[in-house]
């Protein structure tokens, strides 16, 4: 699937510019034309179960924080208190009846409402009238809780409804974390990691072990919002021993069609979150910005209950393959971002079949202007988005 769009790029063919992989007036503009406005993931519904549980997201210099209710419902907002703006709650997770200030012990319910002040009667009633913590946009997608910063754009079903029907048999609302969130910090810019997820051209030069797995058989295509990538296993041992006992050992799942029993699928949603879909488990990570050249990809896996011995080994395997794969991806990312720092480079063509990347660099430059021009605008060009 590739999608046409009404208006033709004049720079379809081409890689977005070196410099805005280091530059940080870019950084700042791209922080609000497209990180802000993007939906990003904070949790599972069944990692906060209970009235009061809560998860807590950091990214684009806000802190963010889902908590489920006294009712059972699921709200986000800012972890920010509203009498002097402080931080109220602390770490990744936790469960609080009550979310009380630190500083001044100001106090709110579950759903953010504000349910206690001291000396509450030497403020104004007006000044206190409906303060709650500042909400955040939420949505929840097949279990999945996202956050965005600001409105517009579609909702997270309507980007993923071109692969509803893929994703359905998966039973995502019946998954389960396996372990916790891994935070891995990278000296690159962002968008190098997510060019490198959607990349097909260097999936046999680059990962023999995936190449083992699935032969010639590695497929990307790229609809609107979402980029699909995918491989099916091929019925032939591998030489390696921890590919060949996965392949051995992965047993049936019963929930899956015939066709996804050795499947491996990908998809990353613009413009930084990705699921990697197994028989096995279903992994989620982001590439959360934290400087032009810095980044923090969050991840976690999930899978649906299953105590066979066969499916823990699977599993088991499944995080061996992988931890050579992501440890090729980061030393080939951290290549790419070192040489972008060269007065050599500056744009790149792209075949076609590089569709992702195309689709990435199209809706980039229709966000940003800038992002068409070779080399870096004059310093101080950001304050006109301002």
């Amino acid at each position: 699937m590739t999608v046409q769009y009404r208006n033709a790029d004049p720079d379809e063919g081409w890689s977005l510019p070196a410099w805005i992989y280091s530059d940080a007036d870019y950084f700042a503009v791209e922080l609000k034309r497209v990180i802000r406005p993007s939906w990003q993931i904070v949790c599972h519904l069944s990692d906060i179960p209970q009235a009061g549980d809560w998860h807590g997201l950091d990214y684009a210099g806000e802190s963010v924080v889902v908590m489920r209710g006294a009712d059972g419902t699921v709200s986000a907002f800012h972890n920010v208190c509203r009498h002097r703006g402080a931080r109220i709650l602390d770490g990744v997770r936790g469960c609080a009846k009550r979310i009380v200030c630190p500083y001044h012990a100001w106090t709110y319910a579950s759903d953010g409402r504000l349910v206690g002040v001291p000396q509450k009667e030497t403020y104004d009633p007006a000044a206190l009238d409906g303060i709650r913590l500042a909400p955040v946009e939420h949505d929840v997608w097949q279990g999945f809780i996202f956050v965005r910063l600001e409105s517009g754009g579609p909702s997270v079903a309507a980007m993923m409804a071109p692969y509803a029907h893929e994703v359905t048999p998966y039973r995502f609302e019946d998954l389960r974390a396996l372990g916790r969130v891994t935070l891995r910090p990278r000296g690159v810019n962002w968008k190098n990691i997510a060019d490198n997820y959607s990349d097909g051209l260097h999936i046999a030069v680059a990962h023999p072990g995936l190449k083992r797995l699935m032969g010639d058989g590695y497929g990307v295509e790229s609809a609107e919002w979402v980029d699909k990538m995918w491989g099916p296993l091929v019925d032939r041992p591998s030489a390696n021993p921890s590919e060949r006992a996965y392949c051995h050992f992965l047993p049936r799942v019963d929930h899956l069609p015939d066709e996804r029993q050795r499947l491996w699928i990908y998809f990353k949603l613009w413009p930084n979150v990705a699921f990697d879909i197994y028989p096995d488990q279903v992994d989620f990570m982001q590439f959360l910005p934290v400087s032009p050249t810095e980044t923090l990809i969050r991840e976690i896996s999930y899978a649906i209950p299953d105590d066979r011995r066969e499916m823990k080994a699977a599993r088991y395997l499944n995080w061996r393959i992988n931890r050579q794969v992501n440890a090729e991806d980061t030393e080939l990312v951290a290549r790419v971002q070192q040489g972008m720092a060269s007065s050599s480079f500056s744009v790149g063509p792209l075949s076609r079949e590089e569709v992702a990347l195309r689709n990435f660099s199209r809706r980039t430059r229709e966000l940003i202007p800038e992002a068409r021009q070779h080399d870096a605008p004059p310093p101080g060009w950001s304050r006109a988005y301002r």
